[in-house]
């Protein structure tokens, strides 16, 4: 029989393929198919009723003290973060925007010493930096004219990962007071009152008439994977396994979009995802990576102790 522990990394490795792969599929509807700030209002949108619908089971009433940092939480972990995110994507690389996402764990070290006053250890200093150069660089590269990325994109998904990290410390305290299903409706629900009046005025125009079924499929991926899924594998896992085992995760995400961005430059011709990766890209990945494992390992490396 599988053990709860063995099932936690199992919902892990499920999420971070989930939000890999969405990279390149809600790529692929915005703009043609679809503004990016519609695809946010149908995301947080579709998502938020299927969470209303499982609180439904769950009666648990919040703090009225809570409801302005539940509004905080919401402007920054749904609305902003979805908002640049998905108007970052729509810009730039599938490959760029899912390497500078796994930078979140280096921002929400540099919040939480600023707002929590948690210590930073010689480690974590070096971690910090070494990440912050790699993802320095790699928006920088964005305008380097190859690919599909770019500059301004780049910067969009620099801005939704400083949100969502702001919002994690934020939410901490939250999620320990209330179960994560109250949590997350009440932060959906401020997250689409702050969207509403920037996704509504692009849903409205979009047509919706030529969507064809792979077009409708990769809708409905997006507004159930990454957002709704995703989200309770996460809570289910964290459950069983620390949270900086659940952060480690995070690598597998620019994997994923890589592999799928060279299969689409493979098999179809004059892609426009030719030239996404490339050696500079892929040594800034690296450094983002070595700064992440530094600031999350339990364990003190040697050369540190001395």
């Amino acid at each position: 029989m599988i053990s709860n522990k063995a099932k936690a990394h199992v919902a892990l490795l499920s999420v971070n393929i989930i939000y890999g792969a969405n990279y390149l599929i809600a790529k692929g509807l915005m703009p043609n198919k679809i503004e990016a700030s519609a695809l946010v209002f149908l995301r947080i949108g579709g998502a938020g009723i299927l969470f209303f619908i499982l609180k439904y089971f769950i009666k648990e009433k919040v703090d009225k003290k809570d409801l302005k940092l539940l509004v905080l939480c919401g402007l920054l972990g749904v609305c902003m973060n979805q908002m640049f995110s998905m108007n970052g994507l729509s810009l730039t690389s599938p490959v760029d925007a899912s390497i500078i996402v796994t930078a979140i764990p280096i921002f929400t070290v540099i919040i939480s010493y600023f707002i929590l006053k948690e210590p930073l250890t010689t480690q974590r200093i070096l971690g910090v930096t070494l990440g912050a150069l790699g993802a320095v660089l790699l928006i920088y590269l964005g305008n380097s004219g190859l690919g599909s990325g770019s500059l301004l994109g780049n910067v969009f998904v620099f801005i939704n990962a400083l949100s969502y990290a702001f919002y994690l410390v934020l939410v901490k305290p939250l999620m320990q007071k209330y179960k994560p299903i109250t949590v997350i409706c009440w932060v959906f629900l401020f997250g689409f009152i702050f969207m509403f009046p920037f996704g509504i005025k692009q849903l409205v125009t979009t047509d919706f008439a030529g969507f064809a079924f792979p077009n409708w499929t990769a809708l409905f991926y997006v507004i159930v994977g990454p957002t709704f899924l995703a989200y309770l594998l996460n809570m289910f896992a964290l459950q069983y396994v620390k949270p900086t085992v659940s952060g480690s995760y995070i690598y597998i995400q620019p994997a994923v979009a890589m592999i799928l961005v060279a299969v689409v430059s493979y098999l179809v011709v004059d892609s426009q995802y030719q030239g996404d990766i490339t050696i500079p890209k892929l040594l800034c990945c690296v450094l983002i990576f070595i700064g992440v494992y530094l600031i999350s390992s339990n364990k003190k490396l040697s050369w540190f102790n001395k």
